[in-house]
């Protein structure tokens, strides 16, 4: 089973859902400048996207309108997500749960055998993995060439915020922190940056960014989030993450909001352990929820969850595990409809508390749709070994898989995702934008 022509896909996509493309959002297609594939020629290929005229009403007015990027699958008489879908086996199912790191610099036999056997959906790079430009990029294209044949395109995932959370090689120029673009409180900065973004991670041939962070920074102990925060308001989240947010999606790079329910109030790092926040619903309506509520009715696409233990709300399980977290209040009350990420579950905070696998079926029970592993080949083995027992043995049902993959899917058939090779970027002109942009924000 192969992915069908991405403009078609995108298509059956829109119609799969009544609210739209992509249910929740408006059509971003992802049209790269580094593409080695001509726009001209794009333009005379590709069938155009035709949407209900019920769809496109609803269609936000940040919607881009790029070329759409040839895709390496190819096209099939049946278009619909339902049926790629049916098609899959249960392992391709999990597989395309899973979002996974690598060792070192280059394709290692491992990673080639994972994506390859494994099927995985996404991977993530690290600054571990990254050299130089050159380097990356060859990365970057050996990890999509290992996926040919695969049911869909790989999510090529990055930490890209600006300030210490930067991952792009030095050929690329720096971008500021968010806390030092939030003394700016301006919107159409926050925006550019985003786009900024979307141009650098996708010249090296990533499609999913995780970013911005939407935590307040109102914990001055707080040892993870600080300058990774815009600021002390909710106010000041909202309005400038959530243009971030529409500048990634109008470059056509899959921004994922970062991190629910907020992780601006912990004094533990969740890397290492697991924060516990004393805070009720009401409390966390107040600040912590502000700005994913925001971004949630600007259509985010894809929400990180946290691993943080609110015993007010859940005495049992971190926040990243949680039905009631997840599934009530991210899915029920706040009514998102996208991809639900967790961070990473190889952290300390829960594999410190938690095991693994046990860990792994209670997020997918939750809610989740995506479980990143960030380290080790054993631990995506042990992970995916659990949810295929777990859906064998009737403790999590095959539907219940369905309903993740299909808006997995979704939001790649909404990206226009496809595993083409890009080539080595010129990046005089996106770095000298980046540093015009940046000068207000220079000490």
């Amino acid at each position: 089973m192969k992915w069908f022509h991405p403009p078609a896909l995108a298509a059956a996509a829109c119609l799969l859902l009544i609210s739209g493309c992509a249910g929740n959002g408006s059509s971003a297609p992802s049209g790269s400048a580094s593409n080695p594939a001509s726009p001209a020629a794009v333009a005379t290929t590709a069938p155009a996207i035709t949407e209900s005229p019920a769809a496109s009403a609803q269609q936000t007015p940040s919607q881009p309108s790029a070329t759409p990027s040839p895709g390496n699958h190819p096209a099939e008489a049946d278009t619909s997500i339902s049926k790629i879908l049916a098609e899959m086996t249960l392992e391709e199912k999990i597989g395309q749960m899973l979002l996974v790191g690598i060792d070192g610099t280059t394709l290692d036999t491992a990673a080639a055998k994972m994506i390859t056997e494994d099927k995985v959906g996404g991977i993530i790079l690290y600054s571990d993995n990254v050299g130089n430009l050159k380097q990356l990029v060859s990365l970057t294209n050996a990890l999509k060439q290992s996926n040919r044949g695969n049911p869909a395109p790989l999510f090529m995932s990055v930490d890209q915020e600006g300030g210490k959370v930067s991952r792009l090689p030095d050929a690329y120029a720096v971008f500021p922190s968010n806390a030092a673009v939030g003394t700016g409180n301006s919107a159409e900065a926050a925006g550019k940056m985003g786009g900024l973004l979307a141009r650098a991670v996708k010249s090296s041939g990533f499609n999913m960014n995780f970013a911005p962070v939407l935590d307040i920074n109102s914990n001055p102990d707080n040892p993870v989030i600080g300058a990774r925060s815009f600021g002390s308001s909710a106010e000041l989240a909202i309005k400038l993450g959530v243009a971030e947010m529409k500048g990634l999606e109008r470059e056509g790079a899959i921004p994922v909001v970062k991190h629910y329910p907020g992780h601006g109030d912990t004094s533990v790092d969740s890397h290492l352990e697991l924060p516990v926040v004393n805070k009720t619903a009401a409390q966390l309506a107040k600040l912590e929820w502000l700005p994913f509520q925001a971004a949630i009715r600007e259509q985010a696409d894809a929400v990180m969850v946290a691993h943080i233990l609110y015993p007010a709300l859940d005495p049992d399980k971190p926040a990243s595990l949680s039905k009631v977290i997840i599934g009530q209040q991210l899915r029920g009350e706040h009514g998102f409809k996208g991809v639900v990420i967790t961070d990473d579950l190889t952290m300390g905070a829960i594999v410190k508390n938690y095991s693994l696998t046990a860990a792994a079926v209670d997020t997918v029970l939750a809610g989740s749709d995506i479980l990143l592993i960030a380290h080790e080949y054993k631990n995506e083995k042990a992970v995916r070994g659990a949810l295929i027992t777990a859906v064998k043995d009737g403790t999590i049902s095959e539907s219940r898989i369905d309903d993740s993959v299909t808006r997995i899917l979704t939001l790649k058939a909404k990206y226009k995702l496809t595993d083409q090779p890009v080539a080595v970027p010129d990046l005089s002109g996106l770095n000298a934008d980046i540093k015009a942009w940046r000068k207000p924000f220079q000490k």
